[in-house]
């Protein structure tokens, strides 16, 4: 199975939401790559803080075959998480068509919804080769107790794209844990922050049967 984190719009948190799904599918047992195809390379230094064993493997792919390449690569996992570009290139377009799953992180911000028109026709048209594909948002760095971030999963209901009824609240344990190269599972498994990626992942799982 492979999932894409996608939005053309930055600083939505799709390189934190991208680790900790990878960390908490590896912590079932399954077998998980974290493909890094932002030219950034933020997946690739979040491994390169890390001392000691990584939990998976994270492989710096910045280049528009990895959809031909993709099957060579993740021969061995049960999971590929693809962590993309934050624009619209032919990088992306080559991570959607490698993906099953294209999961759109989202912050409550009226930019963040605009914004993401342009991933769902991006989606749309891989769709066209890709009759089983895919997608989903995910709200992502939602601030607590704040009434767009209760109202933001209506206004995304103007896409065809469903919403995720979980979600991931913004909290500091995400950057603690970066700042290690450590999923937040490690640092806290029953931290909110841990609680509520495995709450992205059951969904997740759910979404894709």
């Amino acid at each position: 199975m492979i999932i894409g984190l996608l939005n053309q719009k930055g600083g939505v948190g799709k390189t934190t939401l991208s680790v900790n799904l990878a960390a908490s599918l590896a912590h079932t047992g399954a077998r998980v790559l974290l493909l890094d195809v932002d030219p950034q390379g933020s997946a690739l230094d979040w491994a390169a803080a890390r001392e000691g064993k990584p939990l998976f493997p994270v492989v710096g792919l910045p280049r528009a075959s990895v959809h031909k390449e993709i099957d060579q690569i993740g021969k061995d996992y049960d999971y590929i998480i693809i962590d993309g570009p934050p624009r619209v290139t032919d990088l992306a377009r080559s991570a959607i068509m490698a993906s099953d799953l294209i999961l759109i992180p989202v912050q409550p911000s009226p930019y963040d919804i605009w914004a993401a028109d342009e991933v769902v026709k991006l989606i749309e048209e891989a769709g066209i080769y890709k009759e089983n594909l895919k997608s989903a948002f995910v709200v992502n760095r939602k601030i607590a107790n704040t009434a767009i971030g209760r109202d933001v999963k209506e206004a995304l209901s103007s896409y065809s794209v469903p919403v995720f009824t979980s979600s991931i609240t913004q909290r500091v344990i995400f950057a603690e844990a970066a700042a290690q190269g450590k999923s937040v599972h490690e640092i806290d498994p029953q931290s909110s922050a841990a609680l509520e990626i495995d709450a992205v992942k059951d969904e997740l799982m759910g979404f894709i049967k």
